[in-house]
C-alpha cells in the first residue's frame, strides 16, 4: 500500500483521519519527530481547537522549520481545520502567536450576535471558478466545527494564485478550502464528511487534485461565471443517539428509557434494542449527521484499565465517517489500582479511540455549583476547562437533564421561570426547569439557565438539551425549554427527548432556533429511519444532507 505521513501531536481525533486514509487504500505512517518530516512525501497536518495551542505545540517541539521546508520543497501538503488556519499569518484567537504565513492574512471570530458560535454542522464548499476543485461538489455538504475563520473577499486570494472554495454561515462568507501548487487546506474535516470528504482526501492522496489544478490558470473560469453567490449552506443537523449500558448478562447494549427507566415493565430486564457498533453503522448509512454514544451506567463504575466503550469507538470509527460523541464517566477519577486519572486523560483516551467530542453530564452540574459558590470564578481544573483548553471548546458537549418544577407564581422562587404550556396538577401556570444528576435520580437547586450559562463560561462548545418530562413520550420536543435555553446562551444547542415522528423534527426547527435535533427510540424501534426524517424535512423545504453512498 502507498504511504501517507500524518503528523502526530495533540490534535484531537486523528484515529478517524487514519481510518479514512486506510479506507481509500493508503497506509498511514506517523511522524513523531521533526527529523521524520524529511522522510515524508505526502504530509497531512491535522488539527482541532485553539490556534495558539496548535502553533505553540508545533513550535515547542521544533516542527515549524521542518514543516515550512516540506511546503517549500513542493511535496504534497494538506492542512485540516486548524491545519488550514496555521497557514495564515495570524489569528484573533491568539494575536501573539504567529502562523506559517504561507497565506497572508488574519483570521477573525464569527459574530455571535445573531447566531450560535462555534459554527458546527454540515455546510457547503463551493468554488464557482473551479467546480471540481479536489473533488468538491456544489451539491455536497462537508462537516465544519470552528469559531474562527478567514473572511472571503472576492479576488483577494485568487490574485495570489490560490483557488478558493467558500461557505456562508449567518451571512458571513468564509474560506472553506484553499489550494495552490502542492498545498491543499480545508477548514472542514474531510474524514468526518462522509463520502464527500473521502473524495477530497482521495484527490489529494492520488495526486489527481493537484494535477487538475495545474492545468487551469489562476484566472480561468471553465465557463462558470466568476461570481460568488453568498447563500446560507448550513443544513438541519439530525443526530442519532445510542444510550449504551451493560445488561444483566454483562453485554453492552443499546437501550432506551421512559423518563429514564430503561427496564422492561414485565420482567424488569434491561431493554435491549441492538448492538452499538451495528446500529451506528446503520444510522450512518441512513444519513445521520452525527452519532452520539451515552454510557448511562458509567457513574457507578469507571475502571480505566479496560473501558469497553473504547473498543466500540475503535470499531465504529473504522466505517462511520461522521462525528462521534461519547458521554459518561469523563471526570477526574481513581483507577482500580489507586492511580489518579484526570478528566483530560480520560477524554484523550476517547479521542485516540475515535471520538470527536466528549459529553459531560453530572460533573458539569457540580462544577457549575462551585462556579456560582465562588462568585462566578473559573478555577481552571474542572473537566470542561481541562478538555476545552487542550482540544478546543467544540470538543466539549454538556448533556443537561432538566425536569419541570411547577410554581403558582414567578415570585415564589429565585429560579428562571416561564409560563408553561403544560399546566401542573393544581393548575399551576408557571414552572422552572431543575437540573438533575445521576441519570435524573437526584435533583439539584439549580435551574437550566444557570447551568448552561455557567458551562458556556467554562468553555463548553455545545449543549445537549434533554428533557426528563418528554423522554420516551414520543409527543414531540420540549419547545418551551429549548427556547429558554437558546435565549440564555450563544453556543449551539441540540434538542433532545420526545421525538416520535418526522413532524416533530419539522416543528422544532421551525418553532425554535435549535441548532440540531436528536432522535433515539423512534430509530431504534424501526418506526422511522433517519433517511425518512430527512426526506420529510426536505419535502418541507428545509435544507438537509443526504448520504452519498460508498466511495
Amino acid at each position: 500500500m502507498p504511504k501517507v505521513h500524518l503528523l502526530d501531536y495533540v490534535a484531537g481525533n486523528v484515529r478517524s483521519l487514519g481510518n479514512a486514509i486506510e479506507k481509500i487504500g493508503y497506509e498511514v505512517e506517523w511522524v513523531r519527530t521533526p527529523e521524520e518530516v524529511a522522510n515524508a512525501e505526502k504530509l497531512i497536518l491535522p488539527g482541532v481547537g485553539h490556534f495558539g495551542h496548535c502553533l505553540s505545540q508545533l513550535s515547542s517541539a521544533g516542527y515549524m522549520p521542518a514543516l515550512r521546508a516540506h511546503i517549500d520543497s513542493g511535496k504534497p501538503f494538506m492542512g485540516i481545520c486548524v491545519g488550514l488556519q496555521a497557514l495564515f499569518s495570524s489569528s484573533a484567537e491568539d494575536p501573539e502567536c504567529s502562523g506559517f504565513d504561507v497565506i497572508p492574512g488574519t483570521l477573525d471570530r464569527f459574530d455571535d450576535a445573531t447566531k450560535a458560535v462555534p459554527h458546527i454542522g454540515w455546510n457547503s464548499a463551493s468554488c464557482p471558478t473551479n467546480p471540481t476543485l479536489y473533488g468538491l461538489r456544489p451539491d455536497s455538504k462537508y462537516y465544519y466545527v470552528h469559531s474562527y475563520k478567514f473572511p472571503y473577499n472576492k479576488g483577494e486570494l485568487e490574485a495570489l494564485g490560490w483557488a478558493v472554495a467558500t461557505a456562508t454561515y449567518g451571512g458571513e462568507t468564509f474560506v472553506g478550502a484553499v489550494a495552490k501548487g502542492n498545498v491543499l487546506a480545508t477548514q472542514f474535516h474531510p474524514e468526518k464528511s462522509g463520502v464527500a470528504g473521502l473524495r477530497t482526501l482521495r484527490a489529494f492522496l492520488d495526486g489527481s487534485g493537484a494535477a487538475a489544478l495545474a492545468t487551469q490558470s489562476p484566472g480561468a473560469t471553465n465557463g462558470v461565471a466568476d461570481t460568488l453567490i453568498a447563500h446560507e449552506g448550513l443544513t438541519r443537523r439530525i443526530i442519532a443517539c445510542l444510550d449504551v449500558r451493560t445488561n444483566d448478562q454483562g453485554d453492552l447494549v443499546v437501550t432506551k428509557g421512559d423518563q429514564y427507566d430503561v427496564r422492561e415493565k414485565s420482567d424488569r430486564s434491561v431493554r435491549n434494542l441492538g448492538k452499538p457498533v451495528e446500529l451506528a453503522r446503520k444510522y450512518y448509512e441512513q444519513g445521520a449527521d452525527e452519532v452520539t454514544f451515552l454510557n448511562i451506567t458509567s457513574f457507578r463504575d469507571c475502571p480505566i484499565a479496560d473501558l469497553p466503550m473504547l473498543e466500540i469507538l475503535r470499531k465504529t470509527s473504522e466505517t462511520v465517517f461522521v462525528p462521534l460523541t461519547i458521554g459518561g464517566g469523563i471526570r477526574d477519577t481513581v483507577d482500580v489500582d489507586g492511580t489518579k486519572v484526570s478528566a483530560l486523560e480520560i477524554a484523550t483516551m476517547y479521542f485516540k479511540s475515535g471520538a470527536d467530542k466528549v459529553s459531560i453530564g453530572s460533573d458539569a452540574v457540580l462544577a457549575a455549583e462551585e462556579y456560582y459558590a465562588g462568585g462566578k470564578s473559573l478555577f481552571g481544573d474542572t473537566a470542561i476547562e481541562q478538555i476545552s483548553k487542550a482540544y478546543g471548546n467544540q470538543a466539549v458537549v454538556v448533556s443537561v437533564d432538566p425536569k419541570r418544577i411547577y410554581v403558582p407564581r414567578p415570585d415564589v422562587t429565585r429560579h428562571a421561570t416561564l409560563k408553561t404550556q403544560y399546566p401542573g396538577p393544581k393548575g399551576e401556570q408557571y414552572c422552572w426547569y431543575a437540573c438533575t444528576i445521576k441519570g435524573g435520580r437526584e435533583t439539584r437547586d439549580m435551574d437550566v439557565v444557570e447551568l448552561t450559562q455557567a458551562v458556556e463560561a467554562m468553555g463548553a462548545g455545545e449543549i445537549l438539551l434533554n428533557s426528563i418530562d418528554k423522554d420516551g413520550t414520543n409527543s414531540g420536543f420540549n419547545l418551551e425549554l429549548i427556547t429558554q435555553v437558546k435565549e440564555a446562551v450563544r453556543i449551539p444547542v441540540i434538542a433532545s427527548s420526545g421525538a416520535g415522528i418526522p413532524d416533530h423534527f419539522q416543528e422544532v426547527f421551525e418553532k425554535t432556533t435549535t441548532d440540531a435535533a436528536l432522535g433515539a427510540g423512534m430509530f431504534h424501534r424501526g418506526e422511522y429511519t433517519v433517511q425518512q426524517v430527512k426526506d420529510f424535512l426536505g419535502a418541507k423545504g428545509l435544507v438537509v444532507r443526504y448520504f452519498e453512498g460508498d466511495l
